[in-house]
């Protein structure tokens, strides 16, 4: 194993010592994950505090959540949810939700999490994909799946149902508690969770029960919570950060998690920190950007003791406000959706280092990383920009296996011997072990925390019938961090306008994702190619980051 160095730069071995622990409990064969997540712990404890927009606050004890999830398991089993099978949610933060996808592990079947800004055919190529034989779904999401002939059976969240669909609230009445939990395999997967299809359509990745193991010591060791914080994550439980760090890591440490229901809003984001005294606090650096953009008085007496960020790397000026306005510096971590995180700016005591100008920081306890030269598996020297990479042999946190039914995505990512898991992204290490993120080789693109990969968009793109060809990139945002921008090619006799740039916008709201529609259409005549005739997006994105920072 790894060994990590504490602030003072002695070694120490307790977070692997930690994880040892954690992998002994989740990699079993035989694992109760209600038990871990909440039956075992005391069930007069909060596990939920859940806010409104009005900051009204509802709690939930594990002792209720125990009651509810196991209402929702019998359910499923009724519904003939067995041990291994699909469950899927296309829910925001609440009450239900958790219900749910703790009622899924409790019945021993696979969660598979949708992000609610995703549009119908997105939706449909993740249910078909994942074979999900139920959806929970909140009402205001319940639309989209009219035009979803998944086969899935409906339960919508609340009360409220649709002739043909079922209610958590009318299932939940309707079976009573105390189904025993059923037993899981380290090795078994209990999440299903989507990339974001950058070479090709999403994949899906099974995600084990034994990484939740790395999932908490995360919530430890790079997140730094302790028994006595108040913690808060803000990220949308759709996407890997939220679901591990706002829901699975805090319930399995038995600690209380804040779930706020309504929409990101900085004022909202400025009372509730103050309201219920909030000391850790987690968020992409888009929130961040836009509590500073937003210009209001921050609060004084806030609570605040540690800040992280994960999703992209964070911008000096977002760093140094942070210093001035709230007296606390924002830690940038590191990960994938495969992965979980792997090198962090770690708040706890034995990793706590001192931050570097531009580091995503060092080795989280559990991980061995390193830089390799291109095309090789020679490890480049300090300072020098290369693949970062994965020893799988030497990372016992190393969750990833493969991807769903896709061995050649597979091997692209663990090719030749096995030994190297290749990440995609590049990066440089310097001689005291602090990584430095460089760029992305597989053209992904990051705007508000979120990784779009662009097949996915382009695809719809070109399935509206005017177009003929499309490639979209990522270009600089000073909120966002990046934002999209297509490069359209049009069929003989249609003519280019602005029109036509709006109806493509909205085409790709309603056809992939809300989030994720161009900024920008530019026309243009032929798309930059290879000898070869594959698309050169990163000429495009050259070529129109240099016309951005002339006018700038």
């Amino acid at each position: 194993m790894s060994t990590t160095h504490s602030a003072e730069g002695e070694l120490t071995a307790s977070g692997d010592l930690r994880l040892r622990e954690l992998l002994d409990r989740y990699g079993g064969p035989d694992v109760s994950l209600a038990g871990a997540l909440c039956d075992d712990h005391p069930e007069g404890d909060v596990a939920l505090r859940i806010v409104a927009a009005d900051l009204s606050t509802h709690e939930v004890t594990y002792g209720e959540l125990r009651e509810r999830s196991e209402r929702f398991a019998a359910a499923l089993a009724d519904l003939g949810v067995e041990p291994g099978d699909r469950v899927a949610t296309l829910m925001g933060k609440s009450l239900d939700l958790v219900t749910a996808v703790l009622g899924i592990w409790r019945r021993g079947a696979v969660h598979v999490p949708l992000f609610t800004a995703f549009a119908p055919p997105a939706i449909e190529l993740r249910l078909e994909s994942s074979a999900a034989k139920v959806i929970v779904v909140d009402p205001s999401q319940r639309a989209k799946l009219d035009a979803v002939g998944a086969g899935c059976r409906i339960v919508t969240a609340g009360d409220q149902a649709r002739v043909g669909d079922l209610s958590v609230v009318e299932l939940l009445d309707a079976h009573p508690a105390g189904i025993p939990a059923e037993a899981v395999a380290g090795d078994d997967p209990f999440v299903m969770i989507f990339t974001s299809g950058t070479t090709g359509a999403p994949k899906g990745v099974p995600a084990p029960v034994r990484m939740i193991a790395g999932v908490q010591l995360y919530l430890e060791y790079g997140l730094g919570v302790t028994e006595d914080d108040v913690y808060w994550c803000a990220a949308d439980p759709g996407w890997a950060y939220g679901l591990y760090c706002a829901i699975v890591a805090p319930l399995a440490a038995g600690h209380t998690t804040t779930l706020l229901t309504a929409a990101f809003d900085p004022d909202l984001t400025w009372r509730l920190l103050d309201r219920f005294k909030v000391t850790n606090f987690a968020a992409a650096p888009t929130a961040y950007r836009a509590l500073r953009a937003a210009g209001a008085d921050t609060p004084e007496g806030l609570a605040l003791r540690c800040l992280s960020s994960a999703g992209e790397p964070l911008d000096p000026d977002t760093l140094d406000w942070a210093r001035e306005a709230l007296g606390v510096e924002i830690r940038d971590h590191y990960g994938q959706t495969e992965l979980g995180m792997v090198v962090a700016n770690g708040w706890h005591p034995e990793i706590r280092r001192p931050l570097k100008a531009g580091s995503m920081g060092t080795l989280m306890p559990g991980w061995t990383v390193e830089v390799l030269r291109e095309d090789s598996e020679e490890i480049a020297p300090a300072g020098e920009p290369g693949r970062v990479a994965i020893d799988i042999p030497n990372s016992p946190a190393m969750p990833f296996t493969g991807y769903h039914e896709a061995p050649e995505r597979t091997a692209e990512r663990i090719p030749g011997t096995g030994r190297w898991y290749i990440t995609g992204d590049t990066a440089s290490r310097d001689g005291d072990g602090y990584f430095f993120f460089s760029s992305r080789d597989d053209d992904v693109i990051i705007m508000g925390g979120y990784r779009i990969g662009p097949f996915e968009v382009e695809s719809v793109l070109v399935g509206y019938p005017d177009v003929a060809e499309a490639a979209v990139v990522g270009v600089p945002d000073e909120l966002r961090g990046e934002v999209i921008e297509a490069f359209v090619t049009l069929h003989p006799g249609v003519d280019a306008s602005g029109a036509l740039a709006a109806e493509l916008q909205q085409h790709v709201k309603t056809r992939f994702a809300a989030h994720a529609y161009p900024r920008v259409v530019h026309f243009v005549d032929a798309l930059p190619r290879t000898p070869s005739g594959k698309v050169q997006r990163f000429v495009l994105r050259d070529r129109r980051r240099a016309e951005l920072a002339v006018n700038a």
